[in-house]
């Protein structure tokens, strides 16, 4: 086994939360270096460029990894799951096959307990993370309309993406049935910013933005971060965290592109691997000290994980729409979000209204749902279904839940003969409640706005597969495995800045949140370098 040099910082994870802390940390000129599994991206490669991007999505730009099975990937026994795991292996992470579709939590999904009685109140709230989430909006590029009734203030530094025909018919419907809605929050440049280009509704975002409007934090974060001096390292596939004599992490073991074992030491390590990897790496790491797995005094590693089931209701209308020409989310609707108990069930959803996919999935899906016959009608069929299509999606926050959790599989193994996580995971009897109004409420939308063909899909719930809850923050170390600023109750230079640290899910999409809590905890660190690794 080679050992490399030194480092001050050892960062695990070039994803959404990884960039973010390497860039922030910048300015304490410690040495810091970032290991990857997977590889960058070049935007010439990815399916956008090309007229077969359909076929890649489900192919080598799957957001499911057990099908997209590229050599960065690691197989996931989702066996005892209802829903699917989403995921990227590569520099950018989750966020170069994500939609960016880029709304925060909200003051309430921190004080569930207080609120509501159920799970746990955050040890931090949302006002603590509120001057991040306008750093990380500023950085990256959001576009947005200020003045959401729905949502605290918040100061988009481009102008919303264009409704178009589609937004235009949900927002016209929705003033109708008089309820909420608002123009989504977007991490795509409405506008040229910062270099990048604007959108130019090449298509359909989530096999990856060739044009660079979607700020992907391989193009946002990560060019800042290294031209600071930050070291990433790719195709680097952690295998354990190590620790020393005084039980202080003191590195990790990782195998490089070659198969290669090396030693790397590192004065601190930083977990940024998603609420699937963390906990894994975690586990793999066991130790006599740690017979449970690594910072697992708790016995909490793994547990409590929740992936926001997301039925998705669908309809088609006799005008010709957007198509899949434009970012797939246009506007979002609240109006179901804060707990009303006289629905059945405690928290809520968010609405979001999209636009459709392309031409391949619409003949595919139409015909696999029996509205799109073979013979003589077939092509008259298809033309009056294509760029016709509404979708709306049911973004239902999950309450966690113990029994909901990562562990290691005894059989299956990467291609490096590491153990692969194992995910066992139901759908609680309230969040199947909150389903059941959302797709309610949902068919409400699509028939006033006149749609036909109104089909409810509860078997896509493997999209998106959000990853959150798995090494959640506390300030019990019984009850938690980090502390209120990411680090570990039981190895003091042991960090986790990814969704795994999240204490409930909220009803929205979490890479915002994800984010601003990634500079929110290398900030702490900042303010704490003289005693970092002290007994709190």
């Amino acid at each position: 086994m080679s050992r490399h040099e030194m480092v001050d910082v050892l960062i695990i994870g070039a994803g959404a939360s990884g960039a973010a802390v390497a860039w922030s940390l910048t300015d304490t000129r410690m040495r810091i270096l970032c290991l990857e599994q997977g590889d960058w991206v070049k935007s010439s490669d990815l399916p956008a460029n090309g007229r077969d991007w359909e076929a890649r999505r489900y192919t080598d730009f799957d957001i499911h990894p057990n099908r997209r099975a590229r050599p960065a990937d690691y197989p996931i026994n989702e066996d005892n799951s209802v829903m699917k795991v989403a995921n990227f292996n590569g520099v950018g992470g989750g966020t170069i096959l994500w939609t960016a579709h880029f709304p925060r939590m909200h003051p309430s999904d921190f004080r569930v307990r207080s609120l509501d009685g159920v799970a746990d109140d955050w040890p931090i709230s949302y006002w603590d993370l509120e001057p991040y989430f306008e750093q990380n909006d500023r950085f990256i590029g959001v576009s947005g309309l200020p003045g959401d009734p729905g949502v605290p203030p918040r100061h988009p530094p481009m102008p919303p993406l264009p409704l178009g025909r589609t937004g235009t018919l949900y927002a016209k419907t929705m003033n109708r049935l008089g309820w909420h809605w608002w123009p989504s929050d977007s991490a795509i440049a409405s506008t040229e910013y910062d270099g990048r280009a604007k959108c130019i509704n090449l298509g359909h975002c989530t096999p990856g933005c060739a044009q660079g409007a979607k700020a992907s934090a391989d193009i946002t974060y990560w060019p800042a971060a290294l031209r600071a001096g930050v070291e990433l390292r790719t195709q680097c596939r952690v295998r354990e965290i190590t620790l020393n004599a005084q039980g202080m992490a003191n590195g990790a073991i990782y195998f490089d592109a070659d198969g290669k074992e090396h030693f790397q030491p590192a004065e601190m390590v930083i977990l940024a691997c998603n609420g699937i990897g963390t906990p894994r790496l975690l586990l793999n790491s066991a130790s006599a000290r740690f017979p449970r797995g690594l910072a697992n005094s708790s016995d909490l590693v793994g547990r409590n994980l929740m992936l926001h089931p997301w039925p998705q209701i669908r309809g088609h209308v006799e005008e010709e729409l957007d198509g899949d020409r434009g970012p797939m989310n246009v506007i979002w609707s609240k109006e179901f979000y804060e707990t009303d108990r006289a629905r059945g069930f405690v928290r809520g959803y968010t609405m979001q209204f999209g636009r459709t996919t392309g031409l391949v999935n619409e003949a595919i899906t139409s015909a696999a749902a029996g509205i799109l016959p073979w013979g003589r009608d077939h092509h008259k069929t298809y033309r009056g279904l294509v760029n016709r299509r509404l979708i709306i999606g049911i973004a239902c926050e999950d309450l966690p839940e113990e029994h909901n959790r990562v562990t290691l599989d005894p059989e299956l193994k990467d291609s490096h003969g590491i153990p692969a996580p194992r995910i066992d995971y139901t759908i609680s009897e309230n969040t199947a409640r909150m389903m059941e109004h959302g797709i309610a409420r949902a068919t409400e939308v699509l028939e006033a706005a006149g749609a036909r063909n109104i089909y409810t899909s509860r078997t896509l719930l493997n999209s998106p597969g959000h990853l959150l809850g798995t090494c959640r923050m506390g300030n019990d170390p019984e009850r938690s495995v980090v502390n209120a600023w990411g680090r570990s109750h039981d190895v003091r230079n042991l960090f986790i800045v990814d969704g795994s640290i999240w204490v409930t899910s909220g009803g929205v999409n979490p890479t915002s949140t994800i984010q601003a809590l990634a500079l929110y905890i290398a900030d702490q660190m900042k303010r704490r370098l003289a005693n970092l690794f002290d007994d709190d």
